[in-house]
């Protein structure tokens, strides 16, 4: 069978490296839940994402073609297999929307099998925060569970990435409240309600995820390494990394409000 599997980040291809599965592997390497994003995804998309990487983060355009924009170039390859492994929290869930845009404006759903492969937790695994924790075996145990995604799931998504791209809290808890089945999209609800939440500002202008960096700093994690872990263990449903909290934490010592040890 011609299958491809998307997997989120290479945390992810490095177990998968370990399981029997056939087939290609195309790996996303974006983060669309930070920075700017638009609903149609098109040149025009892609150029601004790779100009907000790389002043971001650092990373060269030249480095962003080969990472992200040639890899996806995968997606319009004729398969009749498709799985899409992206964990519970915000940041796979986003990620995972726009993947299935791109299927949407790349591929003939009605020629692949699309899949989902998805978990917020695993037998016997403490402070489960993704499929990069689990073996090889546990990987393929999720894969004959995995979910066969529907039209109903493609529309779902679709509206889920219009609400998203919109960036206002309000609209997206209205749309939120208002659908009445979430089909094979389990962990889609969770992941953007923590989205309305991040949306929200204070009188200080600082979001829910900065408000919480901030408290943890004045409650004595005076330093990077204490704060990633306490936000993770506090608020796993983010899925951030150490680069995606760094740009809060810069936010917050920019004005003034923490000055870390490291």
């Amino acid at each position: 069978m011609n299958q491809l599997h998307i997997l989120n980040g290479d945390a992810t291809y490095e177990k998968f490296t370990q399981t029997g599965l056939d087939g290609d592997v195309l790996v996303w390497r974006e983060v669309f839940s930070e920075g700017p994003l638009e609903p149609i995804i098109d040149a025009a998309f892609w150029q601004q994402r790779a100009d907000w990487i790389s002043k971001t983060f650092t990373n060269a355009p030249a480095s962003y073609q080969d990472m992200v924009i040639n890899e996806l170039e995968k997606l319009s390859r004729p398969y009749e297999d498709i799985t899409l492994w992206f964990d519970f929290d915000l940041h796979c869930k986003v990620n995972q929307l726009g993947a299935m845009q791109l299927l949407q404006q790349q591929a003939d759903l009605s020629g692949p099998q699309i899949y989902l492969v998805s978990a917020d937790s695993y037998p016997g695994v403490e402070d489960f925060r993704g499929m990069g924790q689990l073996s090889g075996d546990q990987l393929e145990y999720l894969y004959d569970n995995r979910l066969h995604l529907t039209d109903y799931d493609f529309t779902l998504a679709k509206e889920a990435w219009q609400k998203y791209t919109l960036f206002d809290a309000q609209q997206l808890q209205d749309w939120l409240n208002n659908v009445p089945f979430w089909g094979s999209l389990h962990h889609l609800k969770a992941a953007l309600t923590a989205q309305v939440k991040r949306l929200q500002t204070d009188d200080q202008g600082l979001n829910y995820v900065a408000q919480t960096l901030l408290n943890l700093y004045q409650h004595g994690a005076t330093n990077r390494k204490k704060l990633y872990e306490a936000f993770w263990s506090q608020h796993a449903i983010y899925g951030m990394g150490d680069a995606e909290l760094d740009i809060y934490l810069k936010q917050l010592q920019n004005r003034g409000l923490i000055n870390l040890n490291n």
